[in-house]
């Protein structure tokens, strides 16, 4: 972009990021007593300041914005209220007391128990204010992010500068987004998105002077190319169908302050889809299924035929997921782009997942001690994994089979690993739970073969001899 273009872009941001906080800060005092009436006013508000379409973009990410924050404040009371349990059975155990598959026992030690004591204080003073809280309809929200408004005390320790800090907290505070509208002209009218990739913004009322169009508009001279989806978005802004959209600033953690080339403008166009009807079970698993098994740097993958027998080898898609969010989510969508590729060149049309969930498993008083166990399955992206499959799997006509986890590792390494396994392939006890994952997907029991009863095994070795 030329220096016109960013210097706009650079305004507008500023200007609208001013409004949104503000709305934000209002409909955070609102609380409990939101109504339809009190966002009419807030809209009208905003409108004389920019447009009616900017108040109404501002206005709704201000009410999802608090609705995030309300569902997180509840999950954050879940587990609290889970680790108070956990202490609270702890403490009332013996000291030294073994625990069982059920239960955690008791504290090693006399000094871990009075420790755990104050600890059980502390997270009942800080469920009673969590609490208090959400009746309240109080939330607590940092525009811009806690964990960077956090490193502005320790710019050392964030390898960044006073004016680094600055101008990343100033890019994330900005606000250059809206939804898309169903029937008008490439789906949005503030920010157009035509399909020879031409970008032009509508401008707010004080900033009207700096349009380059007609209707107080901005045209940016660069142009915008989609490297993913992209026959997708042109088909649907050519039939005036709604799409989203989001341009931001991405500051380089460390890039120079006098360097603008330090980030990159970027412009995201998002849409939503409708509901794939559910097929039946018999008609997903027509041409075999693919079961695979989550762990916590890979997906262990097999291919099974229609009456549960392996076929090939298996595969492994490994991500990595250290780093910030945006590399973890990109590593999840890489590995799973990769599966469903090898399911459409095998002819599947189903792929079993289990369905994992750690949030009761996570917390820090469960397994306290054992901090590598409590780090392996905080690593495993089993929410983000379920999302991302789902989503994927279905604009890419793959079902997915959703089956209980119980025991699919230890049956899966009992009964496959070793028949698996040959002089040039070595089945892993993870392949092997991707068999049994599969053989539950199409009803089919884990086990190989079933023993015959005892009696039956008697007359067969009296006929033998």
């Amino acid at each position: 972009m030329t220096a016109q273009d960013e210097q706009v872009l650079r305004r507008v941001g500023a200007h609208l990021g001013v409004l949104a906080s503000r709305d934000l800060a209002v409909r955070c005092r609102t609380g409990l007593e939101h109504s339809a009436q009190a966002w009419a006013d807030r809209k009208r508000e905003l409108t004389s300041e920019s447009s009616s379409r900017w108040a109404g973009a501002i206005t709704k990410a201000s009410h999802d914005q608090w609705a995030l924050a309300r569902r997180c404040q509840a999950a954050h009371i879940r587990s609290l209220e889970a680790g108070i349990a956990t202490i609270a059975h702890r403490l009332s155990q013996p000291i030294g007391a073994k625990g069982s598959k059920k239960a955690p026992g008791g504290y090693r030690s006399r000094r871990e128990w009075h420790a755990k004591k104050r600890r059980l204080h502390v997270l009942s003073d800080r469920l009673e204010r969590e609490r208090a809280d959400f009746e309240a309809g109080r939330v607590h929200i940092v525009r811009g992010g806690k964990r960077l408004l956090n490193a502005r005390h320790q710019l050392a320790a964030a390898h960044l500068s006073e004016a680094q800090w600055r101008e990343r907290w100033q890019a994330e505070r900005w606000f250059l987004q809206v939804d898309g509208e169903s029937g008008k002209r490439y789906g949005n009218e503030t920010i157009r998105l035509t399909p020879d990739g031409q970008v032009s913004i509508k401008l707010p009322a004080p900033l009207a002077h700096l349009a380059n169009a007609a209707h107080s508009r901005y045209v940016l001279s660069a142009r915008v190319r989609f490297a993913h989806r992209g026959q997708e978005w042109a088909d649907r802004i050519e039939a005036n169908q709604a799409v989203a959209c989001r341009i931001h600033l991405d500051i380089h953690p460390g890039g120079a302050r006098n360097r603008r080339d330090s980030g990159r403008w970027y412009l995201t166009a998002s849409w939503q889809h409708q509901p794939t009807p559910t097929i039946p079970l018999q008609a997903a698993l027509a041409g075999g299924v693919i079961g695979i098994d989550t762990n916590a740097d890979h997906l262990a993958a097999w291919r099974l035929d229609v009456h549960g027998n392996p076929i090939g080898d298996p595969r492994h898609f490994g991500y990595d997921l250290s780093g910030a969010a945006s590399h973890r989510d990109a590593q999840v969508r890489h590995a799973i782009t990769r599966l469903l590729h090898w399911a459409r060149e095998c002819g599947v049309h189903a792929i079993a997942v289990e369905d994992l969930d750690f949030a009761a498993e996570k917390t820090r008083e469960k397994h306290g001690r054992n901090k590598r166990f409590r780090r392996l399955i905080s690593g495993m992206p089993t929410g983000k994994l379920k999302a991302r499959l789902t989503s994927m799997a279905e604009g890419a006509g793959i079902a997915i089979i959703a089956v209980d986890p119980a025991y699919t590792s230890r049956w899966g390494a009992q009964h496959w690993q070793r028949p698996l396994t040959s002089g040039t392939r070595k089945a892993s006890r993870h392949d092997a739970a991707a068999v049994a994952i599969a053989r539950r997907a199409q009803q089919y029991p884990i086990r190989r073969r079933t023993a015959p009863p005892p009696h039956e095994a008697v007359r067969s070795r009296c006929g033998q001899s």
